[in-house]
């Protein structure tokens, strides 16, 4: 194996079912490609991909449709999982290669677990950041979310739910609203267990009053948040924010996979902070059936959701360890 990335990065867009994707590449081997949540873009890998390419792979982070320099189509429902699923897929053949191995963060994770079960011989093995896998099913999400918030508050994702809504409290402010988001979301700057969750909206209010207003989280630069904040100032959040509006829609398109297991290779890594992993712990709890090909599954002590970003050095080996038995 290469101890030196074999080539610099290199931005890049393909054509995809989207319009255009743009990616950025790092080094040669077996292809694995990146996928961001929310808020992010391929710039939450960049810790990655350097020591990715370091490995002897291809490393491919991705800004997913709707974010960054990728295309954003205007309907909502351009935004389903099918259809970002068969981005992926495009993806994969723009680049010349046959299959890949995913790894997805967040949104990214769902992204990537639904692109593994659709199409397994396309995704030889996937690996889950901060949002485990729950196969489809269940009852309707929209009405799942609404029963969480309780008559003096709203979850998050049903606040996100009508277009124009969360745009008119981010986008004015939209670099000041991403410091409070992170903040709020990392180990060392998230509120007290005894503060009001920042995951829910006071009927009347916005998501930002529960907000951390100190210091940045340690994982992120003044120039760290200036990148985010001139990628969204310039694209707006709609695109972002049309993903939460797709859930139900999702939840149809997948009816058909009703508890259908992950059958390739996986590993799962939360943060044992992060509230995205400790609300989903009976999905954890259910990978001996849900995910059979699972590796392992590591919760990282004292770190919050933006896991490779907060601990990338143990992110890295944790990943590239067990991309190492995939290939040897």
């Amino acid at each position: 194996m290469p101890t030196e990335p074999s080539t610099a990065p290199c931005h890049r867009t393909v054509k995809a079912p989207a319009g255009r994707l743009h990616l950025v590449e790092q080094g040669t081997g077996p292809l694995v490609l990146l996928l961001h949540g929310f808020p992010e873009t391929w710039y939450s890998w960049r810790h990655q991909l350097p020591a990715l390419a370091a490995a002897g792979y291809r490393a491919v982070a991705l800004d997913v449709r709707g974010y960054g320099r990728s295309s954003k189509p205007a309907a909502i429902d351009a935004y389903r999982l099918l259809d970002l699923v068969e981005d992926n897929v495009a993806l994969v053949h723009a680049l010349g290669e046959e299959n890949a191995v995913l790894i997805g963060h967040d949104w990214g994770s769902s992204i990537a677990a639904a692109s593994a079960l659709l199409h397994p011989e396309v995704f030889r093995a996937v690996a889950l950041l901060s949002v485990p896998y729950t196969p489809p099913g269940g009852p309707r999400p929209t009405d799942a979310f609404s029963r969480i918030g309780g008559p003096e508050q709203e979850f998050y994702v049903s606040y996100f739910q009508e277009p124009g809504r969360a745009e008119t409290e981010i986008e004015p402010d939209v670099r000041g609203w991403l410091r409070g988001f992170y903040a709020a979301l990392s180990a060392d700057t998230m509120p007290a267990q005894s503060e009001p969750d920042p995951h829910f909206v006071p009927h009347g209010g916005r998501l930002r009053d529960r907000f951390p207003t100190g210091a940045l989280p340690a994982w992120l630069t003044e120039d760290d948040l200036d990148v985010y904040a001139a990628e969204f100032e310039r694209t707006g959040l709609t695109g972002a924010l049309n993903r939460y509006r797709n859930t139900d829609r999702d939840w149809e398109d997948l009816a058909p996979h009703h508890g259908a297991p992950i059958q390739q290779p996986s590993l799962f890594i939360g943060g044992a902070l992060d509230a995205s992993t400790t609300w989903m712990s009976d999905a954890i709890d259910a990978f001996p059936t849900t995910l059979p090909g699972l590796a392992a599954c590591h919760l990282l002590d004292n770190c919050g959701h933006w896991i490779q970003q907060e601990r990338p050095e143990e992110t890295n080996r944790l990943l590239t360890d067990w991309l190492d038995t995939l290939v040897n």
